[in-house]
């Protein structure tokens, strides 16, 4: 192979190494420090430029949403157990305690994505991830309307927003468990049929 071939080779995995190390700090920072976390001292832990840094993510948004990727094997787990319980009221409920912890990885995540949730800018990075948990949040809002466990006039959006809420306010730490428990339940007892009570 020419010289040329092999310099190739290298600098692609150079670039796959810089951008691995990129993601490994920025989770580190942002599970120590908070999605605010300073962007140069990931690219220093991560060993390259800040001007490495913003070629592979040129926001704070687009590094956010690379690392929260590498984040969402266990959602999409927790989603397909979901799935099988056969109980659609069920199903919803743990949905939204699924997305809520989900929200809660990193301190100040509820703000970004509710951002990009309300503005649905096509080029926030956030914008995909959240338009796919509100279209799955949907998919079980919906099969809970046809077994006539929920209000028809209650959509998807509203229920991501409520999961978002919830962990925005557990993450403020201003309150306790028991206190979240009550919320989740007036949730709950807002997007639920009135003669689906218990």
């Amino acid at each position: 192979m020419s010289d040329k071939g092999q310099q190739g080779r290298k600098l692609r995995a150079d670039v796959q190494r810089n951008r691995a190390a990129l993601l490994e700090a920025a989770q580190r920072h942002f599970l120590k420090e908070g999605v605010g976390a300073s962007l140069e001292a990931v690219a220093k832990e991560a060993g390259v430029g800040p001007a490495t840094l913003y070629r592979h993510f040129p926001t704070r948004e687009a590094l956010l949403a690379a690392v929260l990727q590498t984040r969402s094997e266990e959602l999409v787990a927790r989603r397909v157990e979901i799935a099988r319980l056969g109980d659609a009221s069920e199903a919803l409920r743990q949905w939204l305690r699924a997305m809520e912890e989900y929200f809660s990885a990193f301190s100040g995540l509820p703000e970004p994505l509710m951002a990009a949730a309300r503005e649905r800018e096509p080029d926030n990075p956030l914008t995909l991830p959240c338009d796919d948990l509100i279209a799955t949040t949907d998919e079980c809002l919906r099969a809970a309307q046809r077994a006539g466990h929920a209000r028809q006039s209650v959509k998807g959006y509203d229920l991501f927003l409520a999961a978002v809420s919830v962990a925005w306010i557990s993450g403020t730490g201003a309150t306790d468990e028991e206190s979240l428990g009550r919320l989740r339940a007036l949730i709950e007892s807002g997007y639920r049929e009135q003669d689906d009570e218990e």
